[in-house]
């Protein structure tokens, strides 16, 4: 099977369904790229080069940029696809959702809701997430609490290159609103891929590493960490199991719950801030469902309470790294 990096496989993905499926489009910022540039137009593809060639293929019917208004793109997009058209829309970063979280949570999230379950939305909504990039606090936050706590909004943050591809496809072809969120630091990891189409299903975690003794959720760019800290404690005898979520809306609670009810112990791994983030959500369903399971305290490894660093001393440290995640299993087989 052929290796892929991250980005390459979102590609694909995009191209695939684009070919397949007329009614498919994809608009934002630069989502073409190379105006005035010395590369030509449809060669950039975006600021990380995910849609790459697009524009050369499907043209600028179909590969729209945008001015620099978030809101109008997310507005264009929803209206887009209540009558008929599949949008992938990008927002650059997450950060810039503040622009345009009306029409996210407010609209496209409701409509079909309001419309009493006749109305279809089949829109994406790509951005990118994470610190580590050296892009300040406006360019580096981690924002899957905000989305997932929005009913009607779908939210995946895909860990490798496998699912990256799987999980745009199911994304495309859903009709639901969905918010695709990529890791930064991931685009250039790379993973076996088929050539051909398929589907990852939304809801199904995957556990990525079969243990006994204590479990360890990990989100995005976070289960690359939890997996390399559970190999290294493994030549300790500290057998982890890994989970990845895939999804955060919707949640496998079950998969959560049976692993917990086997190891007894549970370390939560995420880059956001503590306060009302997905660490303290996963924390509290297995508070509430699996309690008579747990040996020991639940452990959240999270960014502090802070804006993200711009010094790369400090931005290191904000993020959960393999120390601090090796010291809260130790602490919870303790």
């Amino acid at each position: 099977m052929p290796k892929k990096s991250y980005r390459q496989a979102i590609n694909e993905a995009i191209r695939g369904e684009m070919r397949r499926d007329p009614s498919v489009i994809v608009l934002g910022e630069d989502v073409a790229g190379g105006q005035g540039g010395t590369a030509g137009v449809g060669k950039v593809g975006n600021i990380f080069g995910v849609l790459a060639g697009l524009y050369d293929e499907f043209g600028p019917e179909r590969v729209i940029d945008t001015p620099i208004t978030e809101s109008a793109i997310i507005g264009a997009a929803g209206g887009a696809a209540m009558t008929g058209l599949r949008p992938i829309a990008e927002i650059m970063f997450a950060d810039f959702v503040g622009v345009c979280f009306d029409q996210i949570y407010n609209q496209a999230a409701k409509f079909r809701y309001m419309f009493g379950g006749k109305a279809k939305t089949p829109l994406v909504i790509r951005t990118t997430i994470g610190a580590g990039f050296r892009a300040g606090a406006q360019h580096s936050q981690t924002l899957h609490p905000l989305f997932t706590m929005v009913p009607g909004l779908k939210v995946v943050m895909p860990t490798n290159a496998y699912d990256a591809k799987g999980l745009m496809i199911e994304a495309i072809r859903d009709d639901d609103p969905v918010i695709y969120m990529e890791s930064k630091l991931l685009y250039d990891v790379e993973d076996e891929v088929p050539d051909e189409a398929y589907r990852v299903p939304f809801g199904e975690a995957n556990v990525v590493r079969q243990g006994k003794h204590v479990t360890v959720v990990g989100m995005g760019l976070m289960l690359a960490r939890a997996q390399a800290v559970a190999q290294e404690l493994a030549k300790a005898g500290i057998d982890c199991e890994v989970i990845d979520p895939r999804t955060t809306s919707p949640f496998d609670e079950e998969t959560l719950l049976e692993s917990v009810e086997k190891t007894g112990r549970l370390v939560i791994v995420d880059e956001s801030p503590p306060r009302c983030g997905l660490a303290a959500d996963i924390a509290s369903i297995v508070a509430e469902k699996a309690f008579k399971a747990l040996k020991a305290p639940i452990r959240k490894v999270t960014c502090p309470h802070t804006p993200v660093p711009f010094a790369p001393a400090l931005e290191d440290e904000y993020m959960p790294n393999p120390r601090r995640i090796e010291a809260a299993i130790r602490e919870v087989l303790a």
